[in-house]
């Protein structure tokens, strides 16, 4: 459709779903303009809900932004709050690449209690979020931070209110910054973020090891070496290779703002 002058939006209704579809994304949509040397333009915009809410198991809950950060050729956005939504979508939409917008399913009506900030009010229809644009949700208090250390939250989707829920624990010591993008990364905001906080936590719900935010603790250590009072630090889930179906054992294996206050507290006195 999309080498006909189209532009499809297509849901797939689970991240777990994808899967049987990855074969075109990664073999077709993230290839074709390339190798037809601009023959075959695919503007396409593929809606995938996404992360872990209400014991959905195993088949339901994955988070799988890492795979679609390495498939070169597709754009990847996931925003954190309704009006972020909309905005993504009408700019992918507009995009000439294939874009994939994550919607985490439980931020959807904010059903997941200390999610109520992803309810906002509904921008018109002119609104727009340009791919690769951080914003940022929380700023540090500069007068504070001569004598104090503070650091910079670096997140999106479920992640940013996770942050701000444990940022309340540092008042004016925490900065969190909301990527809205996966593909491409703002990096821009981040290291300027850096160089005033001087500590950064890249916190994500996928698993650690091998991830986008571990590759993009290892960017901001290596970029930002000379800013850096402290090595980057990553909170993720456990290490597993599901989400269990169990509500407590969902929990246990997911991040929260618990775990991210103890692991900025660490932070902030190192």
């Amino acid at each position: 459709m999309s080498a006909t002058g189209c532009r499809p939006i297509v849901e797939v209704q689970f991240a777990d779903y994808l899967w049987p579809g990855l074969n075109q994304l990664f073999t077709e949509l993230s290839r074709s303009y390339l190798l037809s040397n601009g023959q075959w333009p695919i503007h396409s915009l593929i809606r995938v809900p996404i992360g872990a809410y209400g014991s959905g198991g195993p088949y339901h809950s994955s988070s799988i932004e890492s795979v679609l950060a390495n498939i070169r050729g597709i754009k990847v956005a996931y925003p954190s709050n309704g009006a972020d939504l909309k905005g993504l979508l009408k700019a992918a939409y507009e995009d000439p690449n294939p874009v994939v917008v994550l919607e985490h399913k439980g931020l959807y009506w904010s059903k997941i209690p200390g999610t109520e900030s992803a309810k906002v009010v509904e921008p018109d229809r002119n609104y727009r979020v340009p791919l690769g644009k951080a914003r940022t949700v929380l700023g540090i208090d500069r007068e504070l931070a001569v004598d104090d250390s503070t650091a910079t939250v670096v997140t999106y989707g479920r992640g940013v209110h996770w942050a701000m829920e444990a940022a309340q624990a540092f008042p004016g010591r925490v900065e969190v910054l909301d990527l809205r993008t996966i593909q491409p990364v703002d990096y821009s905001t981040i290291e300027a973020s850096v160089a005033q906080t001087n500590r950064c936590l890249v916190l994500t719900e996928e698993p650690v090891a091998h991830s986008f935010a571990q590759a993009l603790a290892g960017h901001i250590a290596t970029r930002c070496f000379r800013d850096l009072d402290a090595a980057p630090a990553v909170v993720g889930s456990m290490d597993l290779p599901a989400i269990p179906l169990n509500e407590n054992l969902e929990a246990a294996v997911l991040p929260s703002a618990p775990k991210v206050k103890t692991a900025l507290a660490s932070l902030l006195n190192t």
